[in-house]
């Protein structure tokens, strides 16, 4: 189950050439979240994502899968986690490029996301620029963010990838997932790796469907 960063959909070139990668490992299904691409709704940035997320899962099952991981990139990332914690009963779960925590605001890429989210011309410039139509009036109540969430997902397995080149979330986010996550779990840090789907080389998405075959049995 590929499940894409903000403004992402699975028609976007990155997130078809990682779900190709990972069909050498076992059958991958991937979808859009609300206020993307095709479907219908408005982005909550993370929060009621869970509920696609668990759609698709149980889509996944209808097609046959008995042992569904998710593998999430940046706000898919995030939603995976928490849903892994909140909803559980997946294999596995692999955060790429995730944030450990809510509102970081400190990288410029991080700053621009806030604007768009936040403000009417930027939920504008979302929605006709980037095809994302996005929820006003923030985050009632405030979801627990995926560092709280993380201790949760054991016995269920967590592999934290991220990137040292990452431009919107340092290095800090994943350590802190890490951190707070009970075993089963790895962290690796990826030298020169950027952010999210985009970035990630043909190597690591192939040695994330090895770990994903090793730590559920495949797909």
């Amino acid at each position: 189950m590929v499940a894409h960063g903000f403004t992402g959909s699975w028609r976007r070139p990155a997130v078809r050439r990682a779900a190709s990668i990972l069909t050498d490992f076992g059958g991958v299904v991937s979808f859009d979240f609300r206020g993307h691409g095709s479907s219908a709704g408005r982005s909550t940035v993370g929060d009621r994502e869970i509920l696609d997320l668990e759609a698709a899962v149980a889509w996944a099952r209808k097609l046959g899968y008995a042992r569904v991981v998710t593998v999430g990139f940046s706000m898919g990332a995030s939603v995976a986690v928490r849903h892994a914690a909140l909803r559980r009963g997946v294999a596995a779960v692999v955060s790429v490029s995730g944030p450990g925590r809510w509102y970081y605001r400190g990288t410029t890429p991080m700053r621009r996301v806030h604007w768009v989210v936040e403000k009417r011309l930027g939920r504008l410039v979302g929605r006709v620029a980037l095809g994302t139509r996005i929820a006003k009036g923030g985050w009632d109540p405030l979801p627990e963010p995926p560092h709280a969430v993380a201790p949760l997902i054991s016995p269920a397995p967590l592999l934290v990838v991220h990137g040292d080149a990452d431009a919107y979330f340092p290095l800090e986010h994943a350590h802190q997932l890490y951190d707070a996550a009970k075993e089963p779990k790895e962290l690796w840090v990826e030298k020169g790796f950027g952010h999210a789907e985009n970035a990630a080389p043909p190597e690591l998405l192939r040695r994330i469907g090895a770990w994903i075959t090793s730590h559920s049995n495949g797909l």
